[in-house]
Protein backbone atom coordinates (compact mmCIF):
# COMPACT_ATOMS: atom_id res chain seq x y z
CA UNK A 1 0.00 0.00 0.00
CA UNK A 2 0.93 3.91 -0.69
CA UNK A 3 0.49 6.53 1.59
CA UNK A 4 0.52 10.26 0.34
CA UNK A 5 0.55 12.89 2.68
CA UNK A 6 -0.20 16.46 1.29
CA UNK A 7 1.21 19.73 3.62
CA UNK A 8 1.39 23.41 3.08
CA UNK A 9 -2.08 24.45 2.12
CA UNK A 10 -3.68 27.57 3.06
CA UNK A 11 -4.89 31.00 3.30
CA UNK A 12 -2.89 33.53 0.34
CA UNK A 13 -3.74 36.89 -1.17
CA UNK A 14 -4.20 37.46 -4.31
CA UNK A 15 -0.38 37.73 -5.99
CA UNK A 16 1.10 35.34 -3.14
CA UNK A 17 2.84 32.13 -3.32
CA UNK A 18 2.41 28.68 -1.87
CA UNK A 19 4.75 25.71 -1.59
CA UNK A 20 2.80 22.64 -1.50
CA UNK A 21 4.57 19.12 -0.45
CA UNK A 22 3.46 15.64 -0.56
CA UNK A 23 5.40 12.53 1.01
CA UNK A 24 4.74 9.04 0.15
CA UNK A 25 5.72 5.99 2.09
CA UNK A 26 5.10 2.39 1.89
CA UNK A 27 5.62 0.19 -0.81
CA UNK A 28 7.01 0.36 -4.70
CA UNK A 29 7.83 4.22 -4.44
CA UNK A 30 10.39 4.00 -7.20
CA UNK A 31 9.80 4.14 -10.88
CA UNK A 32 6.73 6.47 -10.24
CA UNK A 33 5.79 9.65 -11.68
CA UNK A 34 4.04 11.88 -9.14
CA UNK A 35 1.92 15.28 -9.34
CA UNK A 36 -0.70 17.28 -8.64
CA UNK A 37 -4.82 17.88 -9.38
CA UNK A 38 -6.99 20.20 -8.01
CA UNK A 39 -10.75 20.46 -7.28
CA UNK A 40 -12.72 23.73 -6.94
CA UNK A 41 -15.90 23.79 -4.84
CA UNK A 42 -18.68 22.36 -7.40
CA UNK A 43 -16.05 21.63 -9.99
CA UNK A 44 -14.47 18.10 -11.56
CA UNK A 45 -11.06 17.48 -10.25
CA UNK A 46 -8.45 18.52 -12.79
CA UNK A 47 -4.85 18.12 -13.61
CA UNK A 48 -2.55 20.63 -12.40
CA UNK A 49 0.91 19.12 -12.75
CA UNK A 50 3.14 15.99 -13.19
CA UNK A 51 6.74 15.26 -13.08
CA UNK A 52 8.44 11.92 -14.39
CA UNK A 53 10.44 9.90 -11.86
CA UNK A 54 13.64 11.00 -12.60
CA UNK A 55 12.50 14.34 -12.63
CA UNK A 56 13.67 15.61 -16.12
CA UNK A 57 10.23 15.72 -17.78
CA UNK A 58 7.32 17.70 -16.13
CA UNK A 59 3.99 18.90 -17.59
CA UNK A 60 1.48 21.59 -16.70
CA UNK A 61 -2.26 22.80 -16.77
CA UNK A 62 -2.37 25.47 -19.36
CA UNK A 63 -3.80 28.00 -16.57
CA UNK A 64 -0.41 27.25 -13.96
CA UNK A 65 2.30 27.50 -16.88
CA UNK A 66 4.57 29.61 -15.70
CA UNK A 67 3.38 30.29 -12.12
CA UNK A 68 4.23 27.01 -11.47
CA UNK A 69 7.21 24.72 -10.83
CA UNK A 70 7.29 20.77 -9.82
CA UNK A 71 10.02 19.12 -8.10
CA UNK A 72 11.01 15.82 -6.19
CA UNK A 73 13.40 14.19 -4.16
CA UNK A 74 13.69 10.80 -4.71
CA UNK A 75 15.72 10.16 -1.80
CA UNK A 76 13.38 11.73 0.62
CA UNK A 77 10.22 10.45 -1.22
CA UNK A 78 8.80 13.79 -1.79
CA UNK A 79 7.29 15.81 -4.85
CA UNK A 80 6.53 19.65 -4.06
CA UNK A 81 4.65 21.99 -5.91
CA UNK A 82 5.13 25.84 -5.64
CA UNK A 83 2.68 27.69 -6.64
CA UNK A 84 3.14 31.92 -7.70
CA UNK A 85 1.06 34.50 -8.80
CA UNK A 86 -1.76 32.87 -7.00
CA UNK A 87 -5.64 34.06 -8.28
CA UNK A 88 -8.84 33.64 -6.85
CA UNK A 89 -9.30 30.72 -9.75
CA UNK A 90 -6.42 29.03 -7.84
CA UNK A 91 -8.62 28.35 -4.81
CA UNK A 92 -9.34 24.63 -4.50
CA UNK A 93 -8.32 21.48 -2.86
CA UNK A 94 -5.23 20.17 -3.73
CA UNK A 95 -4.47 16.43 -3.73
CA UNK A 96 -1.29 14.56 -4.71
CA UNK A 97 -1.11 12.01 -7.11
CA UNK A 98 0.97 8.63 -7.74
CA UNK A 99 1.31 7.67 -11.55
CA UNK A 100 1.19 4.34 -12.63
CA UNK A 101 4.49 4.41 -14.58
CA UNK A 102 7.67 6.26 -14.88
CA UNK A 103 6.34 9.24 -17.43
CA UNK A 104 4.04 11.94 -16.56
CA UNK A 105 0.15 11.86 -16.84
CA UNK A 106 -2.57 14.33 -17.20
CA UNK A 107 -5.21 12.63 -16.40
CA UNK A 108 -7.06 10.35 -13.52
CA UNK A 109 -6.32 7.49 -15.77
CA UNK A 110 -2.83 7.81 -15.05
CA UNK A 111 -3.40 7.82 -10.86
CA UNK A 112 -3.31 4.88 -8.87
CA UNK A 113 -2.58 6.35 -5.27
CA UNK A 114 -4.27 9.77 -4.56
CA UNK A 115 -3.11 11.77 -0.82
CA UNK A 116 -6.23 12.95 0.85
CA UNK A 117 -5.81 16.68 0.13
CA UNK A 118 -4.86 20.06 1.38
CA UNK A 119 -6.81 23.31 0.68
CA UNK A 120 -5.81 26.37 -0.61
CA UNK A 121 -7.66 29.88 -0.63
CA UNK A 122 -7.17 32.45 -2.64
CA UNK A 123 -8.68 35.71 -1.47
CA UNK A 124 -8.59 39.35 -3.46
Amino acid sequence: QVRLVESGGGSVQVGGSLRLSCEASGRDLENKAMGWFRQAPGQEKEFVASISWGGSISYFEESVRGRAEITRDNTRNTVDLQMNRLEVGDTAVYYCARGKGRLIFTSEAGVDFWGQGTRVTVSS
